[in-house]
């Protein structure tokens, strides 16, 4: 009988893999705790050679890293050496070591749990997330004061190919196995933030996390199917299960190649309309994918990696220069900048910039902190300014609640404009300035700031979650996350008839905008703008080719005075039936 598993899925390249369980043992072997008085300048010394055999470990793993992978991955791996230096581990573990007469090992699981404890009495998710961190850098020294090594028994085996189930996996590890030519993660902890999810992204690797008791229910070598769209793992599989996943991956990549034919086609509906399909990036690496999948230009770039996994904050200069790189990897189209949308689930090494809060997605986050944080905020900017003059930029403003906040964002860019023209900089003084409509208030006056700004977009991932009060990470209220709302659709609505009364560009660049399955509704409302991962690019595109946009909006208008009683599905349905060709 086929046993399934449930996680939380991380897309790849790919939604489903299938290969051999390649379990990864993570327990040291733990020594009784006490050794004689003697025997400890001998265990400091064991304790230091593990360490320099950790660290040479991770350096080696380091120069693995190929050129063109993204530079946060590599950022992982420095942020863990510094790790292996910090007092507050390595120095508090010889204490240990000399003060209570006790092993390395025993010592480093000691002083691991106390830093663990004062992690996860902090109220900030993401800071919770950090003892990830601590667990990781403990193993890895652990396993080296361990007779056999868990890096010799990856170097060994052959994982080719393979689904790695695991524990936990560290940044290393993920690197590692990577370019090992692994086919899919199974991890028992971690939920979407863990380092191992956003690598796992990054490097397109699928994967499914928070895999309860993986290791204990899944054996060595047997035949797994990962699927990162569910969130499922499969193990004793029949032959119809397995025969059906082989399809489903045959299907998807024929699929794919079918789709490549549509990159130089145009972008409009069946019925001529054009709609502008643009690009989300989260990495300047991710330029490529945009261009590949024909983006018309990025609407989204987020630059919290700017920010996160590193000691020191980015200066101005660092900040244009990878502007500037985007801009001249995108070759003319437009680059829409969105300053950073810190707080919350992403926070930054600065702890004055972050204290913590009962609640912090209604706390000091994106706009807010960094009015409050100029020094935080006004390097960015003039970097953002001083990049328009090289092409096609547009500044977007996060988390908008009230027409306060535009006002002093505006005011600090005409404050940089004229320094820079004091300072004989150039600048594109027409740049277009935007908001992001992520905050019921501001769809609600979105005519207003629609005559205040060039330009809107829609974030539907926290418009969904203000309007219906519901924390889209916590998987005890997941379920109530509905696009379908009929307040959701009834805000998108608002928002794109105030920006049509004002002749206001309006996009959307949530995950809704990349969902095939709602782009018939969103044309109907009347958008023409959409902004997604590059992935879904020709996927959108090609629903889009297939849609009458007159019969949708027809049909929307005909339906919109009716949708707080109408399931979910047979809206879908009824466009459906409208836009078919």
């Amino acid at each position: 009988m086929t046993l399934a598993l449930h996680g939380i899925g991380i897309d790849g390249s790919r939604p489903v893999a299938i290969g051999d369980a390649f379990l990864l043992s993570r327990e040291p072997s733990l020594a009784p705790a006490k050794i004689p008085a003697e025997k400890v300048p001998e265990e400091l010394k064991r304790l230091d050679a593990a360490l320099d055999c950790a660290r040479r470990h991770l350096e080696d793993v380091r120069t693995q890293i190929p050129h063109s992978t993204p530079k946060h991955i590599a950022e992982f791996i420095d942020a863990h050496l510094l790790m292996m230096t910090d007092s507050a581990l390595v120095d508090a573990t010889r204490e240990l070591i000399r003060e209570q007469s006790v092993n390395a090992i025993w010592a480093l699981q000691s002083q691991r749990d106390t830093l663990v404890e004062i992690f996860d009495r902090m109220e900030d998710a993401y800071l919770r997330t950090r003892r990830d961190d601590i667990d990781h850098v403990v193993r890895q020294i652990q396993v080296f004061l361990s007779t056999e090594t868990e890096a010799e028994a990856l170097t060994e085996a052959d994982v080719a190919g393979r689904v790695i189930v695991a524990e936990d996996l560290t940044p290393a590890d993920t690197i590692l196995l990577r370019h090992r030519g692994v086919a899919a993660f199974v991890v028992e902890h971690g939920g979407p933030m863990s380092h191992t999810a956003i690598l796992a992204r990054s490097l397109d690797i699928p994967a499914v996390m928070g895999v309860h008791r993986a290791t204990e229910r899944l054996r060595e070598g047997e035949l797994l199917v990962v699927d990162a769209e569910t969130g499922t793992v499969l193990a004793e599989l029949d032959t119809a299960i397995l025969e059906h996943y082989r399809a489903r991956l045959a299907t998807f990549d024929a699929h794919r190649r079918e789709l490549r034919r549509l990159v130089r086609e145009p972008s409009a509906s069946h019925d001529g309309t054009p709609v502008v399909l643009l690009a989300n990036l989260e990495l300047p690496e991710d330029v490529a994918a945009a261009r590949d999948n024909g983006a018309a230009g990025v609407g989204l770039y987020r630059t919290e990696f700017l920010y996160m996994n590193r000691s020191s904050l980015p200066d101005e200069e660092e900040h244009l220069q990878t502007y500037l790189g985007l801009i001249e990897g995108l070759d003319g189209i437009p680059l829409t900048i969105r300053t950073l949308d810190l707080g919350a689930d992403k926070q930054i090494p600065d702890t004055s910039f972050h204290p913590a809060r009962s609640n912090p997605a209604l706390g000091l986050r994106a706009i807010r902190l960094c009015l409050q944080e100029p020094a935080l905020f006004l390097p960015q900017l003039r970097a953002i300014v001083r990049a328009s003059a090289a092409g096609p930029v547009r500044l977007m403003i996060p988390m908008i609640s009230c027409m306060a906040e535009v006002n002093a964002v505006l005011g600090l860019i005409n404050e940089a404009r004229r320094q820079m023209r004091r300072d004989g900089l150039k600048f594109d003084p027409l740049m277009p300035v935007g908001g992001m409509i992520e905050v019921p208030a501001a769809a609600l006056m979105a005519g207003a700031l629609a005559r205040r700004l060039d330009f809107l977009s829609i974030g539907t991932n926290d418009l969904i979650q203000y309007t219906l009060a519901i924390d889209r990470v916590d998987d005890t209220v997941s379920y109530l996350y509905d696009p379908l709302h009929p307040a959701v659709i009834r805000l998108i609505k608002h928002v794109i008839d105030a920006a049509a009364s004002t002749r206001t560009r309006v996009s959307m660049c949530g995950e809704m905008a990349g969902d095939p399955r709602y782009t018939p509704l969103l044309l109907g409302l009347g958008l023409r703008e959409l902004s997604m991962h590059p992935g879904s690019l020709l996927e959108v595109k090609d629903r889009l080719r297939r849609c009458d946009i007159g019969a949708l909006s027809r049909t929307i208008a005909a339906l919109i005075d009716n949708i707080d009683e109408m399931p979910a599905q047979a809206l879908l349905e009824q466009l459906e039936a409208s836009s078919q060709h």
